[in-house]
C-alpha cells in the first residue's frame, strides 16, 4: 500500500499515512488531532547505478544533441 506524506498547517508536524491510492486525496488528520493538513509531493527513489560515461550509443540525445536539426 502506498505511503503519503502530509504536513499539518496548525502545528507544522509532518507525518506519513499508508492508504489505498483511491484515498490519496482524502482529508487526513495529523497525529495531534488537527484537521488542517496538506498532502506533500514526494520524490520517488529509483534503484539502479549511475555511470560517469556517455549514454549507450554515443549520442548526445535530443534533436539538437543528436544532429538531426539540419
Amino acid at each position: 500500500m502506498p505511503r503519503y506524506e502530509y504536513r499539518c498547517r496548525t502545528c507544522g508536524d509532518t507525518f506519513e499515512l499508508s492508504r489505498p491510492m483511491a484515498e490519496s486525496s482524502a482529508p487526513a488528520a495529523c497525529p495531534a488531532g488537527h484537521d488542517d493538513t496538506v498532502k506533500l509531493l514526494s520524490a520517488v527513489a529509483v534503484g539502479g547505478s549511475a555511470s560517469a560515461g556517455p549514454a549507450p550509443g554515443g549520442g548526445g540525445g535530443g534533436c539538437c544533441g543528436g544532429g538531426c536539426c539540419g
